[in-house]
Protein backbone atom coordinates (compact mmCIF):
# COMPACT_ATOMS: atom_id res chain seq x y z
CA UNK A 1 0.00 0.00 0.00
CA UNK A 2 0.95 3.75 -1.01
CA UNK A 3 1.38 5.95 2.49
CA UNK A 4 -1.32 8.14 0.91
CA UNK A 5 -3.62 5.13 0.80
CA UNK A 6 -2.41 4.63 4.35
CA UNK A 7 -3.04 8.09 5.41
CA UNK A 8 -6.32 8.33 3.54
CA UNK A 9 -7.59 5.23 5.35
CA UNK A 10 -6.07 6.16 8.82
CA UNK A 11 -8.25 9.59 8.57
CA UNK A 12 -11.59 7.93 7.39
CA UNK A 13 -11.41 5.78 10.41
CA UNK A 14 -11.06 9.17 12.77
CA UNK A 15 -13.74 10.45 15.15
CA UNK A 16 -13.49 13.99 13.93
CA UNK A 17 -15.68 13.95 11.06
CA UNK A 18 -14.08 16.32 9.05
CA UNK A 19 -10.50 13.96 9.03
CA UNK A 20 -12.69 11.67 8.28
CA UNK A 21 -14.39 12.83 4.94
CA UNK A 22 -11.34 14.18 4.29
CA UNK A 23 -10.26 10.13 4.41
CA UNK A 24 -13.01 9.35 1.86
CA UNK A 25 -12.04 12.06 0.00
CA UNK A 26 -9.15 11.28 -1.09
CA UNK A 27 -9.65 7.77 -0.82
CA UNK A 28 -12.23 8.24 -4.02
CA UNK A 29 -8.86 9.62 -5.64
CA UNK A 30 -6.78 6.63 -5.21
CA UNK A 31 -9.69 3.96 -5.31
CA UNK A 32 -8.87 2.60 -8.98
CA UNK A 33 -5.47 1.97 -8.17
CA UNK A 34 -6.19 -0.02 -4.85
CA UNK A 35 -9.14 -1.95 -5.30
CA UNK A 36 -7.49 -4.71 -3.50
CA UNK A 37 -6.63 -3.24 -0.64
CA UNK A 38 -10.14 -1.72 -0.31
CA UNK A 39 -11.32 -5.29 -0.76
CA UNK A 40 -8.97 -6.04 2.43
CA UNK A 41 -9.89 -3.46 4.50
CA UNK A 42 -13.79 -4.00 3.80
CA UNK A 43 -13.34 -7.28 4.69
CA UNK A 44 -11.21 -6.55 7.86
CA UNK A 45 -13.72 -3.96 9.03
CA UNK A 46 -16.49 -4.16 11.95
CA UNK A 47 -17.89 -0.67 11.55
CA UNK A 48 -20.97 -0.30 9.61
CA UNK A 49 -20.43 3.26 8.64
CA UNK A 50 -16.68 2.34 7.43
CA UNK A 51 -18.13 -0.90 5.74
CA UNK A 52 -20.86 1.18 4.01
CA UNK A 53 -17.99 3.77 2.41
CA UNK A 54 -15.09 1.07 1.64
CA UNK A 55 -18.08 -0.65 -0.50
CA UNK A 56 -18.78 2.60 -2.03
CA UNK A 57 -15.76 3.26 -2.63
CA UNK A 58 -15.28 0.06 -4.19
CA UNK A 59 -17.54 0.55 -6.34
CA UNK A 60 -16.27 3.86 -7.52
CA UNK A 61 -12.69 2.22 -8.86
CA UNK A 62 -15.16 0.93 -11.68
CA UNK A 63 -12.67 -1.76 -11.76
CA UNK A 64 -13.34 -5.50 -13.38
CA UNK A 65 -11.60 -6.68 -9.33
CA UNK A 66 -14.61 -5.17 -7.90
CA UNK A 67 -17.49 -7.36 -9.45
CA UNK A 68 -16.83 -10.18 -6.83
CA UNK A 69 -17.39 -8.67 -3.78
CA UNK A 70 -20.21 -6.76 -5.29
CA UNK A 71 -21.87 -9.24 -6.42
CA UNK A 72 -21.69 -11.22 -2.54
CA UNK A 73 -23.16 -8.61 -1.57
CA UNK A 74 -26.49 -8.03 -3.65
CA UNK A 75 -28.07 -10.21 -1.09
CA UNK A 76 -26.61 -8.98 2.09
CA UNK A 77 -28.54 -8.63 4.93
CA UNK A 78 -28.22 -4.89 5.22
CA UNK A 79 -29.32 -2.61 2.72
CA UNK A 80 -27.06 0.12 2.83
CA UNK A 81 -24.35 -2.23 1.63
CA UNK A 82 -27.17 -3.60 -0.61
CA UNK A 83 -27.23 -0.58 -2.33
CA UNK A 84 -23.37 0.43 -2.19
CA UNK A 85 -23.12 -3.01 -4.40
CA UNK A 86 -26.26 -2.00 -6.83
CA UNK A 87 -24.53 1.07 -7.48
CA UNK A 88 -21.20 -0.34 -7.62
CA UNK A 89 -22.45 -3.02 -10.64
CA UNK A 90 -23.95 0.11 -12.17
CA UNK A 91 -20.81 1.95 -12.54
CA UNK A 92 -19.10 -1.09 -13.61
CA UNK A 93 -20.76 -1.84 -16.95
CA UNK A 94 -19.49 -4.93 -18.02
CA UNK A 95 -21.44 -7.87 -19.30
CA UNK A 96 -20.93 -9.98 -15.48
CA UNK A 97 -21.76 -7.00 -13.99
CA UNK A 98 -25.58 -6.36 -15.60
CA UNK A 99 -26.43 -9.98 -15.66
CA UNK A 100 -25.80 -9.82 -11.65
CA UNK A 101 -28.47 -6.80 -11.67
CA UNK A 102 -30.46 -8.84 -13.78
CA UNK A 103 -30.68 -11.92 -11.45
CA UNK A 104 -31.03 -9.64 -8.26
CA UNK A 105 -33.73 -7.49 -10.04
CA UNK A 106 -35.36 -10.60 -11.19
CA UNK A 107 -35.27 -12.16 -7.95
CA UNK A 108 -36.50 -9.78 -5.54
CA UNK A 109 -39.42 -8.55 -8.01
CA UNK A 110 -40.72 -11.97 -6.55
CA UNK A 111 -40.08 -11.34 -3.16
Amino acid sequence: MTRRFDKALWLMRRHDPQKAEDGFGLLRQLAAEHVEELVEAFRAEDDHGLRAWLLELIGEARSPEALPILVEHLDHEDESLVGWAVHGLEKLDMKEARTALYRHRANNAHN
